[in-house]
């Protein structure tokens, strides 16, 4: 598979696995922490729309902020757009590693990443994201502990851009309608699903 280079001013939806299938996500805590390194590392670098983080997976649905809004560092060149990244995957393994003596990679090879094109394209992926606990029989979505769908329909938010989210369903009502009925094109983004129900 050929992974294309992050691009500023673009939507992306970022996704991976563990390796070998093995969980990424073992206590509460685990998922707690990736979320302290996401906010350290990737908020300067872009803006978060939904995301879901599941034992042995996760989603994220982001854009890459403008030039202006960047790190100096990544706008003269001096860090290459991808760096943050690595940074933040690099903390997280080298953390999980040693709370469990564990040797090696713990998630698969590469970073995958899939370019967002189009207002339809991106609210069905905020809409499968939001509902992926569903999708893998772990949780009703809306009881969910580690996606951003409470966030989203909450009066705070830490993490999210939830203003731009929201307003690609218009309202929060109208956002909770349409994941309560989950029409969404399976079809359309089928080739994103990582772990088929049931199966980890």
């Amino acid at each position: 598979m050929k992974y294309i280079p992050f691009e500023i001013d673009k939507y992306y939806h970022i996704y991976n696995r563990g390796n070998n299938r093995e969980n990424i996500f073992i206590e509460d805590d685990n998922y707690l922490y990736s979320i302290k390194l996401l906010k350290k590392y990737l908020l300067p670098i872009l803006d978060v729309y939904s995301y879901c983080l599941l034992p042995n997976h996760f989603h994220l649905i982001v854009k890459i902020k403008e030039n202006n809004q960047l790190p100096l560092a990544i706008r003269t060149g001096k860090t290459k757009l991808y760096q943050p990244f690595s940074n933040m995957f690099n903390a997280y393994t080298k953390a999980i590693n040693k709370r469990y003596a564990r040797r090696g990679s713990l998630f698969q090879e590469h970073l995958k990443r899939k370019e967002i094109i189009g207002e339809k394209y991106l609210r069905s992926l905020i809409i499968y994201v939001n509902t992926n606990p569903d999708h893998h029989g772990i949780a009703n979505y809306s009881n969910y502990k580690f996606s951003s769908y409470n966030e989203l329909i909450s009066d705070k938010s830490e993490l999210l851009s939830k203003n731009e989210a929201i307003t690609l369903f218009e309202d929060i009502d109208n956002l909770k309608f349409v994941l309560k009925q989950k029409k969404i094109n399976i079809e359309a983004i089928n080739d994103l699903v990582l772990v088929r129900p049931n199966r980890f």
